[in-house]
Parts: C-alpha cells; structure tokens; sequence
C-alpha cells in the first residue's frame, strides 16, 4: 500500500490553521487597499522563457518544471540532445511560478494598452521553489505582494515604508527592524575593487553574510572566480562600517554608488518624520537578480524566523517582454513566516478559532424543526449558528461545542417550545438561563 501523505515541503492546513492564514491576509489586504492597491491574479504555470533568466543561476535552479503533455520522449533524440539542459529544452516549455514579480511585469507588457499608469496591483497566491524545506521555508507557500508599476518617483518607496508599517501595527508586532540598501551601492562595490562583471556573484555571497561566516563567504567569492587581492579589498570596505558618509567617500569614483547613496539619503529624510525604524544594512543585496535600486526587507528581533519581507525597485523588467522604460518597485509578505511569528509570540487574537457564535442542540422531531426557525432567523440577524445534525445523546452534542469551543449552546425541548422559550447554556461558566429569541440575540451581541 502507497503511503499517505503530501509532497515534501508542502502543506495540508487545518481549519484552525486556515483561520489564522485569512486572518494575516485579511489584514494585509484592508493595509493594501488603503494605499491605493488593486488586486490581479495570473495563472500558476506560466511559458518557461517568462521564467527562466530572471532569477539568476541559483534562481533558475529551482524552478518546477513541469514535463510537456503527451508522449514527449518520442520527439527526443536522447543520442543528438546528450546533456540535461538540451532534453530539458524539448520535453520543457512551462514551470510553476517562482515569485509573483515576474508574472507581474508579463502581466504588464501583455495588457499595457488597458492599464493606467503608475499601476498599483496588489496579488496573494501562492509560489514554488524546489528548495531544501525548513522551518518556514517550503516548496509551496504564499506570498503577499504589492507593486507600483511605471514611475521612477522615490515617493513609491516611502508610501511602501508606510504600508510595511500598517501591516505589522495590525499584527500588533513590534521589534522589527526594516532593513534598507541600495543595489547601485553593490555596483559601485564591485567597481571599486575592480571586478563588475561579478556583481551577480558578490551580491549573492554577500546577501548570506548574516547566515554563514565570513570565511565561508570568503571561499564561495573564490570559486566564483574573484581573486584573494579583490576580496581583501572587499573586506577593508565591510570593515570600514559602511556608514553611509564613510561609503560616500570610498566609493567617491563611482557615478552609479554615488546615486544610490543620494536615493537613500532622500528616503531617510523623509522617514525620519514618521518615526518608523529604518536601519541602513549595507551587506543586504536580495539575491534576485532584477533588482537594480533600493531593496529592503524585514526581520523581527523577537524571533529567529528570519526575513518576512523582501522588495525593491527594478527598472528593467517589463524591458525583457518587449515594454522598454517602465520602472517599479514592489514588496513580498510571507505568509507563512508571519504565521509563525504571531504563533510563537502569541500575537493571535484570542478566540481566533472560534467562528460559531451559538448551537441549536438536537432533540428531533418538532424541537429540531424549531430550531431550523429560530437558527434561520439568527443568521439572517448577522449571528454564525450551526444545528446539530443528529438526534443523538445531549452529552455527545455538548462535547462537540465543547471541541468546537462554541460559546453558547441553545436547547428547545417540548416545554420550550410551548412557552416560547430558549434554554440558553454558557458553554464557558456553566449558567444556564431561559429566555426568548430576543433574549439570545442579546446576549450574542454583548
């Protein structure tokens, strides 16, 4: 017998789990929503050329492919296509989303003659990476994204800012930290000590600074073909304390560095009026590689859960699907790692689970059809009320409101019914009251 159970790295969510996901993605969306975002959706497989180069050759690692219908192999001589890559290309022409940025500036290009433009898009589905799962990284998860799409303005980053703000004061969630960079400050690195044709590979050893040791980062900048004298003058500028005015100074030869230090000059002015925490990490580089201004992301110190935000400003995406000089800049939520994060700090709001406000026990014939009556009119008041659906033994249908954690249970027997009435129990204390319809609705609004 075939053992039951989901593909690596991707979940089942139980209701209770399900509640906790929309409660997150209720709140983003209400934040995205105040800020002007509208909401898309596109298809989960997307052509395999929309994806492939986008990510960079780590990126591109990960993508799920996903084989050609039919009797592929036949159209496949294995003799003539002798590595991987070439088979790959004949019995290959779609794969599974890898983030929601790309089929975003797809999206663009094919629809830009009916968009107004700046467009404000907000999307939330789901992605997938064939990545080593882990706690809070999985093959299969959400992401929450919002983007402004066809200006160049800073003001985009700032209102960004704002809105990663609203959405964890929603969550309740303090100590987090956003942090803030510029790529054009990563170029201007790479110029600096010579070796620019290496941006990719400086800014993917670099974004794993606070992951592994130096000396690790050290040795992946080695086989990637920077030599020891590049690296040590690497170092000297990581150990300068990449304070922005000491950068300003170092990388003084750099028109593109210098540009990017302005850009994040502008935004921490701005900042600064709204008593947001915005903290300068020279080191982070988001290893996509579309990202051509600032990227930031967010961590929570309260937590080891790690980044639970990413973004940045990209000029040249929409370029690669034919729609030239369009800039935007966007963000991901995710949702996952969010959801651990209010789990471990306890930050759900209490009763959460609950969504049944009351239940009409069963005692069968007359008394159940009354309690269809009284149970129709109750929802049509707004109130979340279930009947239980089997004539059987009170105790067992208490013990479900109880799991449930249902905070009222209503009883119509005979005598109720002739004196209109409804035995009201308090799930929680035990009081156990009569009272009308009207009565019940009192209490369930309180």
């Amino acid at each position: 017998m075939n053992k039951v159970g989901t593909p690596k790295g991707m979940n089942d969510f139980s209701p209770n789990q399900m509640v906790k996901r929309n409660y997150i993605i209720s709140n983003i969306k209400k934040v995205f929503e105040q800020f002007g975002f509208m909401p898309i959706e596109t298809p989960s497989i997307e052509k395999i050329e929309t994806l492939q180069g986008k990510y960079g050759d780590e990126g591109d690692r990960l993508i799920f492919k996903i084989l050609n219908s039919g009797d592929f192999l036949s159209k496949v001589d294995l003799v003539e296509s002798s590595t991987s890559k070439e088979i790959s290309k004949k019995i290959v022409n779609k794969g599974l989303r890898y983030d929601l940025t790309v089929p975003l500036a797809r999206y663009v290009a094919q629809n830009k003659n009916d968009i107004t433009f700046p467009f404000k898009r907000y999307q939330i589905q789901p992605v997938w990476r064939a990545e080593r799962p882990q706690k809070g990284r999985y093959r299969e998860f959400f992401q929450c994204d919002a983007d402004v799409i066809g200006t160049k303005s800073l003001i985009s980053e700032i209102e960004l800012i704002q809105l990663v703000d609203n959405v964890f004061k929603s969550f309740e969630l303090s100590n987090v930290t956003l942090k803030i960079n510029n790529r054009k400050i990563l170029e201007g690195i790479a110029e600096t000590i010579g070796v620019p044709e290496k941006l990719t590979d400086i800014t993917i050893a670099l974004d794993k600074l606070d992951k592994i040791p130096v000396e690790k980062v050290e040795e992946e900048l080695l086989s990637k073909g920077i030599g020891k004298k590049e690296i040590e003058k690497l170092n000297k500028i990581i150990s300068s304390g990449f304070e922005i005015l000491n950068l300003r100074e170092i990388l003084k030869d750099s028109s593109r560095a210098q540009e990017g230090i302005d850009e994040l000059q502008y935004i921490f002015k701005n900042i600064e009026k709204t008593n947001i925490k915005l903290s300068f990490e020279p080191t982070l580089a988001r290893g996509l590689d579309y990202y051509t201004g600032i990227i930031f992301e967010a961590v929570c110190t309260s937590s080891s859960i790690g980044s639970i935000l990413g973004g940045g400003r990209y000029d040249n995406l929409t370029g690669v699907f034919g729609l030239k000089d369009v800039s935007g800049v966007g963000l991901s939520f995710g949702l996952e790692r969010i959801s651990l994060l209010l789990d471990d700090l306890d930050l759900f709001p209490k009763n959460i689970e609950t969504f049944t406000q009351v239940m009409f026990v069963n005692f069968g014939n007359d008394c159940v059809v009354t309690a269809i009556k009284y149970s129709t009119e109750l929802r049509k008041r707004g109130f979340s009320v279930e009947v239980y659906p089997d004539d059987v033994k009170l105790k067992k249908q208490l013990n479900y409101a109880n799991k449930k954690k249902i905070p009222f249970v209503a009883m119509i027997g005979t005598e109720e019914i002739e004196s209109k009435k409804i035995s009201i129990k308090n799930m929680l204390t035990g009081e156990q009251i009569l009272s009308d319809i009207n009565g019940l609705v009192k209490i369930l609004d309180e």
